[in-house]
């Protein structure tokens, strides 16, 4: 059998196969935060596809720092909703997991629909209208995820996801730009801190080992000060922190460690690899490595960056397009020991059917992501459902009409 449709042991639990569906947020949520028919539809059919892990996107345990207008929520109000959501989800599939990504926006969120906040005197550029917080403000965001996790696993999740990525605020927190001598800032050991203090939290308030728990992480931010650089104003590369924090993660109860790169909002062909800049996808490579050679067999390794590797039909040179698809670079990282397993974002959004297709020999069948990034564009404007604008009739026309009243995105970034 092929590596990518092998079980994976993850935590106590098993993952059917070793494809997992990337959060992809969608601003389709009901005015509440509960799924709406939108939703449903998007995760009825992950959950046809039979991906061996479903990770359900950026869901928040409040409502004063949010990104997106219509975000998915996980607030007391919204148990019987989400609880509703999973058993319908289960019915359709019960072996596939999913886990709930738990965020918070912090200096991203939009200043439209909140407030945006940061934690370092000297704001990050771009960033000069964020309210500086402290400690106070920080104990309460621990405190809301600490919540978010609670109600996840009482709503049957599989585990959760504490979101430590792509420039919000966990990984504000954690960037060496976050200079400031404060309780989780200045040296790394401060920052490190806030990890330590919000893993040990949520694990508190789940009583049960079968809960899976883990972080979706950049690795490297890829702008001077971000995370994996030499210090608050370096460009260096110098991945030291982030190998000390997976292992702290790790040390704390992660069973996982999603990889990941860049931030959407200053790096996105980072973050995901574009036609543009295509030969990121092989960066990651060398980050998952990075994270499984310093990490137990056990703490499995999920790896991001592989839409764009397709059929072989993209915009790569120097390989035979045969020996530069997601199937063969799936099964060579996972049977090489470069990562346990590989993650998907646009594809999914393209074809959720790819993994039974994949398994059943239905590569024909398959409709892949044109790396058109229509979608992103959907979700910059933050007020738009985000959805496939390629194969999906009704995001083709919203599309449309965004160009047609708004105009054409001119920065392409979150």
């Amino acid at each position: 059998m092929e590596e990518l449709f092998t079980p994976m042991k993850i935590g106590n639990r098993t993952a059917i196969n070793r494809i997992v569906f990337n959060a992809m947020e969608c601003s389709d949520a009901l005015d509440n935060g509960d799924p709406s028919p939108a939703t449903y539809k998007r995760y009825e059919n992950y959950f046809k596809g039979r991906p061996g892990i479903v990770i359900l996107e950026a869901i928040t345990p409040q409502y004063d720092y949010i990104a997106r207008k219509n975000q998915l929520s996980i607030l007391e109000h919204n148990i019987p909703g989400l609880k509703k959501f999973i058993s319908h989800l289960k019915e359709i599939n019960s072996d596939t997991l999913i886990f709930f990504q738990i965020t918070h926006s912090g200096e991203i969120s939009s200043n439209i629909y909140s407030q945006r906040i940061r934690v370092t005197e000297e704001p990050l550029y771009g960033y000069e209208d964020a309210k500086l917080v402290r400690e106070k403000e920080i104990e309460k965001v621990i405190e809301d995820y600490a919540n978010g996790c609670r109600i996840a696993y009482e709503v049957g999740a599989d585990g959760v996801d504490i979101k430590l990525c792509h420039g919000y605020l966990g990984t504000q927190i954690l960037r060496p730009y976050n200079k400031d001598d404060w309780k989780y800032g200045g040296k790394w050991e401060n920052r490190r801190q806030f990890a330590i203090d919000l893993y040990r939290r949520c694990r508190a308030v789940v009583p049960d080992e079968d809960f899976v728990f883990g972080s979706k992480i950049s690795v490297y931010e890829g702008f001077p000060g971000g995370v994996g650089t030499a210090g608050p104003d370096s460009s260096v590369m110098d991945l030291t922190e982030t190998i000390d924090l997976v292992k702290t993660l790790e040390a704390e109860g992660a069973h996982y460690i999603l990889q990941s790169a860049g931030s959407p909002s200053h790096t996105l062909a980072l973050a995901h690899p574009d036609r543009r800049v295509p030969d990121y996808a092989y960066i990651h490579h060398y980050f998952q490595k990075v994270l499984r050679d310093n990490l137990k067999p056990e703490t499995k390794v999920i790896g991001s960056g592989y839409t764009i590797f397709r059929d072989g039909k993209q915009p790569f040179l120097a390989v035979k397009p045969e020996k530069n698809t997601l199937r063969f670079w799936g099964n060579k990282n996972i049977r090489e020991g470069v990562v346990d397993a590989i993650a998907v974002g646009r594809q999914s959004f393209a074809d959720p059917y790819l993994p039974v297709k994949m398994m059943e020999g239905r590569e024909k069948e398959i409709k892949w992501c044109t790396l058109c990034d229509h979608c992103v564009e959907l979700l910059i404007r933050q007020h738009h459902k985000v959805g496939c604008v390629t194969y999906d009739p009704y995001y083709t026309q919203a599309y449309l009409d965004m160009i047609k009243n708004e105009g054409h995105i001119k920065e392409k970034h979150t």
